[in-house]
């Protein structure tokens, strides 16, 4: 089918279901860039939901030149095994290709009551959309976040499971304070409306944290948030992030990350205080988190965090997501 440009020349639709998008009040959207046996898998598991909501799908095609995500799809959508729609992000960046979805999402389906959030290198569980949506209902919340289990190519991963980089940062189902991560998300109509667009913040889009600070702007706006322990998904993760370097690299971004999106809220002053604070309750921190978890790696990470924040101070984050093949 011929492309459409709905909202600007940085999104076009370039494939359709036959399916009759007023039909639709759940759905999930699904950022994609160079991983087409992860997006064949994601929409494995989205076509074997179970759940009595009427659930779509929008693909965010972010690799304009080669579209290998849009190439291996194309057909499960126009031959109308996947209901929805496959678009293509121009822009180059995490957070361009979740606002393409978000807006997409609101002008293409009037009926959608609920947005879910994966990813390509993700794979649900059958219960997951109705976990997710009858959890978001039942606690009353605008957002609902789920665990992402790490499941670690090659293997040899359970230590790693338990460091704060890929451990879940709660354990019950219920309210929470704040979220942090998009990779597993349940959000209402009512919330992406009211956020208005753009959704994330594409200064992030190579550093990551475009989802934190959403979650902390959102949180200022008097959104309410819930977890839900019984919707995971399982992430797959490369063989090079249980190497030192990348998890230390990720650990300074997540301190630099935690100063940024502070200073834009509070300041330069109020974030320089709590970053001195943590410098100096760090050692401290890391000496128990290393004897309570038997693990140098685990404790180190309050240092990598008060270290990173220090970075952050300065304007230095890394981006991680500038070169995702290193990534």
């Amino acid at each position: 089918m011929s492309a459409s440009a709905p909202f600007s020349p940085s999104v076009t639709i370039e494939a359709r279901s036959p399916h009759p998008p007023e039909g639709f009040d759940a759905l999930a959207i699904l950022p994609t860039f160079r991983r087409p046996e992860g997006l064949l898998r994601t929409l494995a598991s989205l076509r074997a939901q179970e759940t009595g909501r009427r659930l779509a799908v929008i693909v965010m095609e972010n690799d304009a030149e080669g579209r290998e995500g849009l190439h291996a799809a194309r057909a499960l959508f126009e031959d109308g095994a996947i209901p929805g729609l496959i678009l293509v992000a121009h822009e180059r960046g995490n957070c361009s290709a979740y606002n393409a979805g978000f807006s997409t999402a609101l002008a293409e389906f009037p009926a959608m009551r609920h947005c879910l959030v994966i990813d390509d290198d993700e794979a649900a569980g059958p219960a997951w959309v109705e976990r997710m949506a009858g959890t978001l209902e039942r606690l009353g919340v605008d957002v609902v976040g789920g665990p992402q289990v790490p499941v670690f190519e090659g293997g040899g991963g359970e230590a790693l499971a338990r460091h704060p980089v890929f451990r879940p940062p709660y354990a019950a189902t219920g309210t929470v304070q704040i979220l942090y991560s998009s990779g597993n998300l349940c959000l209402s109509r009512a919330l992406i409306e009211r956020m208005g667009d753009p959704m994330f913040d594409t200064a992030f889009n190579f550093t990551g944290g475009g989802d934190s600070d959403f979650f902390s702007r959102a949180a200022l706006q008097g959104a309410r948030f819930g977890w839900c322990a019984e919707a995971p998904v399982a992430e797959t993760v490369p063989a090079r992030r249980k190497e030192w370097s990348w998890i230390h690299a990720r650990s300074l971004r997540n301190g630099a990350l935690s100063s940024e999106i502070q200073r834009r809220r509070e300041g330069r002053l109020r974030s320089a205080a709590k970053t001195a604070a943590l410098l100096l309750a760090a050692p401290p921190r890391a000496i128990v988190q290393t004897l309570r978890q038997r693990s140098l790696l685990i404790g180190l990470y309050p240092l990598q965090i008060a270290l990173g924040r220090l970075q952050g101070e300065f304007g230095r984050i890394g981006e991680q997501y500038r070169k995702p093949e290193a990534n």
